[in-house]
């Protein structure tokens, strides 16, 4: 915090003299503040430079310092400076490690390879299991939740069958009707000896009201803040956010996806209308790893470890279709293993790849094994809104359509609502789903998780629900798409410029 408020007043001060220092000082005062400006961007630059960052990053900051020295200043102190995420997350990625390799060695995770998966699939699998460092579980079911209405009623109904403890870890949480409803849910579970903890993000469940928050921790429910700080504006903890979204009911049923707490996401908002959306109920041995994730970050948060037998003993599925593994992606991954599963998904595809994401900011990786994949014949569609939640992610998403429907790929708009849906459908058989965009900041700035099915029930459920998503869509045509306005377009330049810092 400190160095927050350092920042803030040192910014101000060289915005006094960039825009007074010539008037007020005279030309050798208003010369002196120019050089020491020049200076900070050289300085900066370098140091941006030389941490070997992804290339069109630090194009992108070298770009910014130099156009716009004050806002890039003050960008950089905010969300640029890798200082911070070296400092607390390495630590955190260590004993993340340490909690799956504790629980591995006591022999309580299944781990081997099954004759139902192909080559490729078995390859797949050994692959994110050495990315992810999480254990692929051949002992778990898993049901696709369609929109807000199954997700939230199922969650409901699981919530009040809880016994022993009820662990809630959400980016945006709102104190509306169906954020009450659960509130008052978990604090009557509370009254009945329940054990509860609730994780929220301090930026995205900012206007989350205190007295909200008071009648939870009078009822004795623990609440943990991820990222708290007391000036968000003035910390680089703001750029680093906890984006996952994972309800752990008894250590035995879990819950993740894309779907946050609030009204809009049972389609209640007139901004947005018919909100589309896809999260996902787990039961069996891949509960554990969501609730390893939501221990560690309560940890993280609380400083407390609660790794007892009671909360990572789930009730193992027999006769499973396929293959689980939940994926946790964030600052503290070294491997982007996310992406790089991503992209290894996109690369040994044989027949289609089907993506539908809210925000398309892919960095080179992706982008080009999407061309590829086309211009090899695969059947590759994108599904993406027709209309934005945030205008410059929309617009940065807008400039990379060009080059993909040259190679070949469909992108279809969703004409329906808003459309927040994030997965990956490789070949009808395997997918990945979760709380991931499709962007920069998913893949290396945000904590997220997601879940890799190969081979099960609900990636067929997925197909279903795409192909049915199809028909709300409208195809985009890439000569109707090039004559857009010069403006428009020009736009949509700009904010790619800006894409590796969104």
């Amino acid at each position: 915090m400190r160095k927050g408020i350092q920042i803030f007043f040192i910014t101000v001060i060289l915005i006094i003299f960039y825009l007074f220092g010539f008037n007020f000082f005279g030309k050798f005062g208003g010369t002196l503040l120019s050089i020491f400006q020049t200076l900070t961007v050289i300085t900066i630059g370098l140091a941006i430079f030389m941490e070997n960052r992804n290339p069109s990053s630090t194009l992108a900051w070298i770009l910014v310092l130099a156009l716009l020295p004050v806002v890039g200043l003050v960008l950089y102190f905010l969300i640029g400076q890798n200082y911070f995420r070296r400092k607390k997350y390495d630590k955190k990625a260590m004993e993340d490690q340490e909690a799956y390799e504790r629980i591995d060695h006591n022999g309580l995770i299944i781990k081997g390879e099954d004759t139902r998966f192909s080559h490729d699939q078995q390859k797949l699998l050994r692959l994110s299991q050495k990315m992810a460092r999480t254990p692929v579980s051949l002992a778990s079911r898993t049901w696709v939740l369609t929109n807000g209405e199954e997700t939230f009623s199922s969650l409901l109904l699981e919530l009040k069958k809880a016994t022993h403890h009820i662990h809630m870890e959400y980016y945006i949480y709102r104190a509306d009707a169906i954020g009450r409803e659960i509130q008052q849910t978990l604090i009557a579970k509370a009254k009945e000896g329940v054990e509860v903890r609730f994780m929220y993000d301090a930026v995205g469940s900012i206007g989350l009201p205190k007295s909200f928050l008071k009648e939870m921790r009078d009822a004795g429910i623990e609440i943990g803040i991820f990222g708290a700080v007391r000036f968000l504006a003035l910390s680089s903890r703001v750029n680093y956010r906890n984006h996952r979204k994972i309800v752990v009911i008894d250590g035995k049923t879990a819950f993740m996806g894309g779907l946050n707490v609030g009204d809009e996401y049972l389609s209640r908002s007139k901004t947005y209308g018919f909100w589309r959306d896809t999260h996902m109920l787990v039961k069996g041995e891949a509960v554990r790893t969501l609730q390893i994730i939501f221990l560690q970050d309560w940890k993280y948060v609380t400083g407390q470890t609660i790794m007892g037998l009671e909360y990572l003993s789930p009730e193992l599925e027999r006769n499973c279709t396929g293959a689980v593994q939940i994926i946790p992606n964030g600052p503290d991954n070294e491997n982007d293993s996310l992406k790089n599963i991503i992209f290894s998904m996109i690369v040994s595809a044989e027949k289609s790849i089907w993506l539908a994401t809210p925000y398309f900011i892919p960095d080179d990786d992706i982008l080009t094994a999407l061309q590829v994949a086309a211009l090899a014949g695969l059947d590759v569609r994108i599904l993406f809104p027709a209309k934005p939640d945030k205008w410059l992610p929309f617009l940065a998403s807008h400039s990379y359509f060009p080059s993909l429907l040259e190679a070949g790929v469909k992108i279809y708009e969703y004409e329906k609502g808003f459309l927040h849906s994030k997965l990956l459908i490789a070949d009808g058989r395997l997918a990945t789903v979760g709380t991931a965009n499709m962007d920069m900041r998913s893949f290396h700035l945000n904590f997220e998780v997601n879940a890799l099915l190969v081979g099960t029930e609900s990636v067929d459920k997925m197909v279903a629900d795409f192909e049915r998503d199809l028909l709300s869509t409208h195809l985009i045509e890439l000569n109707a798409f090039m004559r857009k306005k010069i403006v428009v377009r020009f736009m949509e330049s700009a904010a790619r410029l800006m894409s590796p810092l969104l």
